[in-house]
């Protein structure tokens, strides 16, 4: 195999795979946040900005995942 070809699939893993695991990730927090507001309603304001925070952190994953795909392009034209 190719440097290039080598390159490109671990690039396509690497952002396929982080996609993949923010999108579980997302549906997890948010199941969990709805869960949470309907057991108690008074604690809306406090579960609605951990999930924003912890959505925030999850999607911090799949541009990990480009910066190391863009990455691994970039060893293939040096």
């Amino acid at each position: 195999m190719e440097v290039g070809a080598g390159a490109a699939l671990g690039a396509a893993l690497a952002v396929g795979l982080a996609a993949l695991g923010a999108g579980i990730g997302d549906g997890l927090v948010s199941s969990a946040a709805v869960s949470g507001i309907a057991r108690q309603p008074e604690a809306k304001g406090n579960i609605m900005t951990l999930m924003f925070i912890s959505v925030g952190l999850i999607e911090a994953m799949p541009i990990i995942g480009v910066v190391i795909a863009f990455m691994l392009f970039g060893k293939v034209g040096g």
